[in-house]
Order: C-alpha cells, then structure tokens, then sequence
C-alpha cells in the first residue's frame, strides 16, 4: 500500500468525525442560514490567510535532503497567493463588510488550528504540515461544490458568492493528485508517523471551527438585532 494510501485509510474515522458535524450535514440538505455561511467564510479567510506563510514556513525547515518537497512548496505557494482576498470579496457579495473581517479576530478554535500548524513546523517537524494539507483539500474535494450549490439555493446568494468554495472544490482535485506522489516518496516511518499523527489532530481541529459556526451565526445575528 502506498503511504498516500495509508494515510487516506488511517484518517478515515476522522473524516467522517469531521464530515459528520451538524453545520455540513444541514448544509448538504439545504438547511443553512446567510448567517452561519458568513461565519464559514469569515473563519476561512482567518485561517487561509495563513496559508502562504505557512508554506513559507515549513519549505524554510526542510532539510537538504527533501529539496525536491521544497521545490514542491514553491509550486504550491504560487497557486495559493492571495486566496484569502477571493473569500473577503465572497463575504462583501453576502453584504458583509469584508474591512472589518479582515481586521478582526478568528474564533478560539481558528486560532488553535492556525497556532497548531505554526508550532509543528517550528517546534516539531516540518512534515506535519502536510498533514494540514491532507485534511484541508481532502475536505474540500468532498464537500465543496455539493456545498456551494446547496447554499446558494437556500440563501439565494449570487454566484459571485462563492468564488472560494467553488474554485477550491475542482483545483483541490488536482492538488490531492499531486500531493498523492508527494506522499508516496515518504518512506521513512518516522516521517510517516508525523503526518500521520499531525492529520489527526488537523480534522479535530478543523471539525472544531464547523461546530463553532452555528453559536458564532447566532452570536452574529444577536448582535445585530441588538443593534
């Protein structure tokens, strides 16, 4: 079995943990507000936006003999510049001020993931970033477009609503393909088993920001009528 293989199988129960959120599954049945749409988007923007850093980060903590992932790296940082900017123009066709998001502050479980992902680069091992990666565009492959089309039909969004969701549905198809051979030239076990243990914890984390969405919608739209 390769190790991309092994790792799509290791991960497994905790892609259905993640995938099994009340947030994802409402979405997919078309039970979604405006409201908690905007918190996935708002959310996203606070951790993509560390996308490019990070990657930055961990190509800068390979060792000389994993050149060829640097290199591998590089290519990625080229295709994720500035994405966190697609999903603030999403957020201002929802009628949010995208200013005020993106001077604001992630939720606690944001900000744990993204703190995560920088301590495993700087204080463990770079390689666990990928674990990040596998979570993250494995997700996205599985549920973004279905996604996109089930919102925009309860909410009657544009599509200019969804650029991020969209595009990262049918890009991240190509991504897991490469990230597939990427993965299947680690063979050192101890370097499998960072990424193996590092994706665990990257899909509770990143189920923990789902099940945040609905008391930050609720928050949110309290504070408004507040208003």
């Amino acid at each position: 079995m390769s190790f991309h293989d092994t790792l799509v199988q290791h991960t497994q129960s905790a892609a259905a943990t993640l995938q099994s959120a009340a947030i994802i599954q409402n979405t997919l049945r078309g039970e979604i507000t405006r409201a908690e749409y905007v918190a996935f988007l708002t959310e996203a923007y606070h951790h993509v936006k560390h996308t490019v850093p990070l990657l930055m980060a961990a190509g800068a903590r390979l060792p000389e003999d994993k050149e060829w992932l640097r290199e591998a790296v590089a290519e990625y940082i080229s295709e994720e510049v500035g994405h966190q900017e697609w999903i603030l123009n999403d957020l201002a066709a929802c009628g949010v001020d995208k200013e005020a998001v993106r001077h604001g502050r992630p939720a606690l479980a944001t900000e744990l993931m993204v703190a995560y992902a920088y301590d495993t680069i700087q204080r463990g091992n770079p390689l666990g970033f990928f674990g990040m990666v596998h979570v993250l565009e494995g997700t996205s492959i599985a549920i973004a477009d279905r996604a996109a089309d089930a919102i925009a039909e309860a909410t009657g969004l544009p599509r200019k609503a969804f650029t991020y969701l969209r595009s990262h549905g049918g890009l991240d198809v190509e991504h897991v393909k490469f990230f597939k051979g990427l993965m299947d030239r680690i063979s050192d076990p101890a370097e499998q088993d960072v990424i193996l243990h590092a994706a665990g914890v990257f899909f509770r984390l990143y189920g923990d920001i789902f099940r945040s969405l609905p008391a930050l919608a609720a928050s949110s739209t309290a504070k408004k009528v507040a208003a």
